[in-house]
């Protein structure tokens, strides 16, 4: 009998090839490589081709029912505006994070709650024994009967049992755990991964059941195994937040029935995730009053406004070569904005180290911070505060210009909510700004009148 070929696939893109590659000559990855043998399948070519049909052919765009009245709520409200509404019916979901974060728990949450509405939920674990299950059961008081809990790794036992019971609603914790017998790959290898969630992507169409897939990640971060994982489902959640700070963010990458980079602010409480209603209030709580360095910005995500608090430090460096660090912020943008202050404020910051970070541990990535990281770097060499009343955002350029950003707005709105009383904006943005008896809003063009207005010397 002749030796069966291997194949290397690379565990970032899914790319193939007959030899290993020290980089993947698809996405640039170094030592992504992995042995995989091909999948030998019992199926005849004909019965395998048929096995993953479940089609009705070509049909008119009028002739197809809409969407929007088989969403099915979580009755979690942070959830349900991640979602747009709720959960859609026969979609595939795959929610990502660290461990330890609250996976688990938001997903247990999740089926008490639609096992209230009468819908049958199957939990399959493959990590877990149904005992461990039933334990943070009772802790969080998950008490539904409308709950199945299975510890299953094989993919074949789990089909079963989804053709046997029929549930409405499916999880699986997690897709690096379930393996298919008709491959010889070990569980979490890329082949075997790609091939059990294209096998939930056909239960839930073909099926019509709502499913949850729980991804491990890697050590930077990303869902592990191949990355069109992320594009064979129709939802990908990513929970943030450090697991050791009380509040959690889930945030939607990816939506095909809804808007992206929508986020739910949740508190990690004994009892379960706990809905935050204002999270802008939350974050800043027990900021400092009248403390250099600590400035008061706004950041959309989604829809949906948060302010929040940008911390700098800039003391004095007892060595030839200043440290810089950022936390919450990309670290190459906080450099620029250095060396724009340097240039064109004459700031002398090549001789101080210097530290900025987003309190609660928030991660932002709009540019609309810059303003707010430039007053605060200078309020912190200044020695010299920033009002504690004063809202700042806009991005800066490399001329030090301010430039427009999007949600003006919602920004002054949200801010103007909280009690804040100075708003200081790019000027672009002040064309159209209605409703701003309670908040003074300041428009300005460059850098230069941005400190003469937040902390002049």
């Amino acid at each position: 009998m002749a030796k069966q070929k291997s194949v290397y696939i690379c565990t970032n893109c899914g790319y193939e090839t007959g030899k290993w590659l020290g980089r993947c000559t698809q996405c640039g990855e170094f030592n992504t490589f992995e042995e995989s043998i091909p999948e030998v399948s019992r199926y005849g070519s004909k019965e395998k081709g048929k096995r993953f049909s479940g089609g009705k052919g070509a049909l008119k765009l009028s002739d197809i029912s809409s969407m929007e009245d088989k969403k099915l709520s979580t009755k979690i409200n942070e959830l349900d505006r991640v979602l747009s509404g709720g959960i859609v019916e026969g979609s595939l979901m795959l929610i990502g994070g660290d461990p330890g974060i609250g996976k688990s728990t938001i997903i247990l949450q999740i089926s008490q709650t639609i096992g209230e509405q009468g819908k049958t939920v199957l939990y399959v674990s493959g990590e877990e024994s149904a005992k461990q299950i039933k334990l943070r059961a009772g802790r969080l008081s998950i008490d539904t009967e409308n709950l199945l809990i299975m510890s299953e790794t094989n993919l074949e036992a789990i089909n079963e049992a989804v053709n046997s019971i029929n549930p409405d609603f499916l999880i699986i914790d997690s897709i690096q755990t379930i393996y298919s017998g008709d491959i010889a790959s070990a569980p979490g290898s890329v082949t075997q991964v790609r091939e059990c969630t294209s096998h939930f992507m056909h239960i839930s169409k073909v099926k019509g059941i709502s499913t949850i897939i729980v991804g491990h990640v890697t050590k930077d971060g990303a869902i592990a195994g191949p990355k069109i994982l992320e594009h064979m489902v129709d939802t990908v959640l990513y929970f943030e937040g450090d697991k050791l700070a009380s509040y959690r963010l889930i945030r939607a990458v990816k939506n095909r029935f809804g808007a992206t980079n929508e986020i739910g602010v949740f508190e990690m409480r004994k009892e379960g995730l706990a809905e935050i209603a204002n999270p802008s209030e939350y974050m800043l709580t027990g900021r400092p009053i009248n403390a250099p360095g600590s400035v008061i910005t706004c950041s959309v995500e989604g829809t949906r406004p948060i302010l929040a608090e940008v911390q700098a430090l800039v003391s004095k460096t007892s060595f030839g070569v200043p440290r810089r660090t950022s936390t919450g912020v990309d670290y190459n943008r906080v450099a620029m904005l250095m060396a724009v202050l340097e240039k064109r404020r004459g700031m002398q910051l090549s001789a101080y180290d210097s530290y900025v970070n987003i309190a609660g541990g928030m991660k932002i990535t709009e540019p609309a911070v810059d303003a707010a990281i430039i007053a605060a770097i200078a309020s912190s060499y200044r020695n010299i505060p920033v009002a504690y009343d004063t809202l700042i955002f806009g991005e800066v350029g490399l001329t030090g210009e301010m430039r427009a950003v999007s949600n003006a707005q919602t920004r002054i709105a949200e801010a103007s909510k909280l009690g804040f009383k100075t708003c200081i904006m790019p000027k672009a943005n002040t064309k159209g700004i209605k409703n701003t008896e309670n908040i003074q809003v300041y428009g300005i063009s460059n850098i230069i009148e941005l400190l003469e207005i937040a902390c002049p010397k």
